[in-house]
């Protein structure tokens, strides 16, 4: 197969066995993978090219988390993001959901969570992608959510979400008046990939704080 339809990864990590274990792992699963050891040669690549971002946090120069920041609040690219990282407090992966991404794993980890994480995040990916083909708009109090364009508009001006955050409004419209509780909500975003709980906390208060007068319907 050519490498052009292949699912491109890219892993940026400044540990050269970091990058060749999972560069050799996730190509014998049939992804094309590349590597680079830096955030600031990372932002020289066409990031809108990846189905998938893999980021350290702790490298030299720009960290993981300026990185992500970067590529969400200044490139506007919604392409996923796993940090794989040795920082493993509880406000550290806080950190990272609140900065945009979607996963988070903590070294030293194992080859074959991280290939069945990569696999569950792609797979949300793509369900979320054919869910949207051929739905319309969401219409609510100035809320209208483009479902097939992953866009958002909050009384005209647009506003940027992470894959995440638009699977979470997007559930929270299709069903207003529901109430879910943080069970409810994991099972149903993030399914069988292990987040913590305060997680769905993080990306609700992104929501809101993009959608000032959602509160009624959050």
């Amino acid at each position: 197969m050519s490498t052009e339809n292949l699912i491109r990864i890219l892993v940026v990590d400044d540990e050269e066995d970091i990058c060749e274990i999972l560069k050799f792992n996730l190509e014998s699963e049939g992804y094309h993978v590349d590597t680079v050891s830096s955030a600031e040669e990372a932002l020289q690549k066409k990031l809108e090219h990846y189905q998938l971002l893999l980021l350290d946090i702790m490298m030299k120069g720009m960290s993981g988390y300026r990185l992500a920041d970067e590529i969400r609040k200044r490139k506007k690219i919604e392409t996923p993001i796993m940090f794989i990282t040795a920082r493993q407090a509880e406000n550290d992966k806080l950190t990272g959901f609140s900065v945009g991404a979607d996963d988070y794993i903590t070294k030293p980890f194992s080859v074959k969570e991280v290939v069945a994480r990569v696999k569950a995040m792609l797979r949300r990916a793509d369900i979320a992608n054919k869910a949207a083909v051929n739905e319309d708009a969401i219409k609510v109090m100035g809320i209208e959510l483009d479902v097939g364009k992953k866009r958002l508009f909050v009384d005209g001006a647009r506003q940027d979400l992470t894959p995440i955050e638009f699977q979470l409004l997007y559930m929270f419209l299709k069903n207003q008046g529901r109430i879910f509780n943080r069970d409810q909500i994991l099972n149903s975003i993030w399914k069988d990939v292990s987040v913590i709980d305060r997680t769905v906390d993080v990306h609700i208060t992104r929501l809101r704080r993009s959608l000032e007068y959602m509160k009624n319907i959050l």
